[in-house]
């Protein structure tokens, strides 16, 4: 599963739906991939404080496994951007999942469904 920003904030919130799916996705040992792009959104967020951001670092360490955000990804990314004209950070979380063959998990599923080939997971 390729996961998307907006899941990893909402579990940050305590969203239970989430914690839950997830939880669940740990223990089957499922793969989750973080797309780097994702990770800068998530340690973005103005309110962190450093304890804050140290932590979820270490959660973000612990349970994901990074993608980088390299010439591949970059151009299936710009592929993705000329035919739906998303956002370039969506993009590059879509072409990450593209490139994994993983279906993408979010809540913003009205840009990605537009997208060829990729399966998305929305946990509502």
């Amino acid at each position: 599963m390729t996961i998307d920003a907006n899941i990893v904030i909402d579990l940050l919130n305590g969203d239970a739906r989430v914690a839950e799916t997830l939880r669940n996705w740990f223990t089957s040992h499922i793969t989750l991939y973080l797309p780097t792009v994702a990770e800068t959104e998530i340690l973005s967020l103005s309110r962190l404080t450093p304890i804050e951001r140290r932590e979820i670092e270490a959660l973000i360490e612990e349970n994901f496994t990074s993608v980088p955000y390299n010439r591949i990804v970059a151009r299936i990314a710009a592929d993705i951007r000329r035919t739906t004209k998303i956002k370039l950070p969506d993009a590059a979380i879509a072409a990450t999942a593209l490139y994994t063959h993983t279906p993408i998990v979010t809540r913003n599923v009205q840009d990605f469904r537009r997208i060829l080939n990729l399966e998305v997971i929305d946990i509502k």
